[in-house]
C-alpha cells in the first residue's frame, strides 16, 4: 500500500475522487461535444453560491450546493427558450446571477471565509464519511442515468434537430442532461473546488478526443484518465502539501500535452501512407 493511503482521510479522500472521476468524464463527454464547456463553469459559479448560503445558514453545504445547481441548470433549460437563437446568453445569465449572489454571500458571512476555502480549491483532510456517501449516491444516480439513456443521449449530442424528427423528447433529455451536469457539478467540487470543476469536466475528455476512435472509446478513455488524474494528482497534494484541485488540474493538462505530443508522429504516418497509396497503385 503506498504510503499516502495509510490516512483515513487519504483513503477517503481518494475513494470520492475516484467516483467524482467517474461522474465528471461521464458527463464532461455529453458537455464538450455539445460545445457547453461554459455550462460546467456556470454551475460551479452557482455551486459557490449555494455552499456560502449553506455555510451562513448552518445546513450541510453540500447538500445546498447541489441545490443551487439543480436549480442553475433548470433555469440555464429554461431560459434557452427565449434565448433560443442566442443559446449562449442563457448560461451568461445564470453565471452573472450566480456571481452577484456569491459575492452578496460572502460579504454577510464575513466570519466563514475560511471554511468556504476548502470548497474553492478542494481539501483533503475536510473529505468526511457523509461526503463519501453522498458522492457515491450521486456517482451511481449520474452514471447510471447516463448508461441508461447513452443513445438518446447521443443523438442529441450529434444533432438535436436530427433527434428532434426522429421522434425523440428532446426536451425531456435537455432537462435530464442539465439535471445531470448540475449533480455532477456538485459532486466534483468537494474534491478539486469550485474554481477547478470545469477542468475536470472538460480535460480528460480533450485528451481522450486526441486518441479515441469512437464515441464509446472516447467515453471510456475519458473516464481512465480522470481516474489517473485524481490518482496521481491526490498523491502530488500530499507529498508537496499543495491544494489538491491543482495538482489534479495539472496532472490532467499535462496528460493532455502528452496525447498531443504523441498523436502528431501517427498523424505524420498516416499522412504519409496515404500520400503513397495513389503512387503505388
Amino acid at each position: 500500500m503506498p504510503d499516502f493511503l495509510a490516512y483515513d482521510f487519504m483513503q477517503r479522500a481518494l475513494a470520492a475522487g475516484l467516483l467524482v472521476a467517474a461522474a465528471a468524464a461521464t458527463v464532461g463527454l455529453f458537455v464538450v461535444l455539445r460545445r457547453l464547456a461554459l455550462l460546467g463553469d456556470t454551475l460551479a459559479h452557482v455551486a459557490l453560491a449555494g455552499v456560502a448560503a449553506g455555510i451562513l445558514l448552518g445546513v450541510y453545504p453540500v447538500l445546498t450546493g447541489l441545490a443551487g445547481t439543480l436549480a442553475g441548470a433548470l433555469a440555464v433549460e429554461g431560459l434557452r427558450v427565449p434565448f433560443r437563437r442566442y443559446g449562449e446568453l442563457a448560461t451568461a445569465v445564470i453565471l452573472a446571477t450566480s456571481l452577484g449572489l456569491a459575492v452578496v454571500l460572502l460579504a454577510v458571512g464575513r466570519g466563514f471565509n475560511t471554511d468556504l476555502l476548502g470548497y474553492l480549491f478542494g481539501s483533503l483532510v475536510t473529505v468526511g464519511p457523509a461526503d463519501v456517501v453522498t458522492v457515491a449516491v450521486l456517482t451511481v444516480l449520474v452514471v447510471g442515468v447516463a448508461t441508461l439513456l447513452f443513445r438518446p443521449l447521443f443523438f442529441l449530442t450529434l444533432d438535436e434537430d436530427l433527434a428532434r424528427a426522429s421522434g425523440l423528447p428532446v426536451r425531456t433529455l435537455n432537462v435530464i442532461f442539465a439535471l445531470l451536469t448540475g449533480a455532477t457539478v456538485a459532486v466534483t467540487m468537494r474534491v478539486v473546488g469550485v474554481l477547478l470543476v470545469s477542468s475536470l469536466l472538460v480535460l480528460p475528455v480533450a485528451t481522450s478526443l486526441q486518441l479515441a476512435r469512437s464515441f464509446r472509446a472516447a467515453w471510456l478513455l475519458s473516464v481512465l484518465f480522470a481516474e489517473l488524474a485524481v490518482t496521481v494528482g491526490l498523491a502530488a497534494a500530499f507529498y508537496l502539501d499543495l491544494p489538491p484541485g491543482g495538482t489534479i488540474v495539472l496532472t490532467a493538462v499535462a496528460q493532455l500535452l502528452l496525447a498531443i505530443a504523441a498523436r502528431r508522429p501517427y498523424d505524420r504516418l498516416r499522412t504519409g501512407a496515404a500520400a503513397r497509396r495513389p503512387a503505388a497503385e
